[in-house]
């Protein structure tokens, strides 16, 4: 039982410290500077903070779900795997987004931009990513 409550205080102890020295609480904000809390994304940031879509979007907006279930399940899934992949080195360089991700981010522009996928989809078949021709939109 000793050993038990040993091992769950270190666990418990380690988690906080991480939690606060990686500043995981800004993650459960919508304040896009939170990104730059890993050195690799602060290519994105920059890109995204002289973007036209930073008047109008964080980067929740395009990259979790509508709702809050789904943007705060998106943000557990992603900060799972990304706390593992700095934390590990496991992660490719430049950083790609994932199938899921994609397919959340691409909602999010046909979302937003409504009438001119509308206008688009007559003339491409609705299938068709948006990143075809938009490939850093919001970055």
């Amino acid at each position: 039982m000793l050993i038990i409550s040993i091992l769950t205080g270190c666990f418990v102890g380690l988690s906080a410290y991480t939690f606060v020295y990686a500043k995981g609480y800004s993650y459960l904000l919508d304040d896009p500077v939170a990104c730059t809390n890993c050195h690799i994304m602060k290519e994105q940031y920059a890109g995204y903070a002289s973007n036209p879509h930073q008047k109008f979007a964080t980067c929740n907006s395009c990259h979790t779900p509508p709702g809050t279930i789904g943007k705060y399940m998106t943000k557990v899934v992603h900060g799972w795997n990304h706390s593992y992949a700095f934390t590990t080195g496991h992660y490719v360089y430049p950083i790609e987004i994932s199938k899921n991700s994609r397919e959340v981010a691409e909602n999010a522009c046909r979302n937003c931009h409504t009438g001119i996928s509308a206008d688009v989809n007559g003339s491409h078949k609705e299938s068709e990513s948006c990143l075809r021709c938009h490939s850093n939109p919001g970055h």
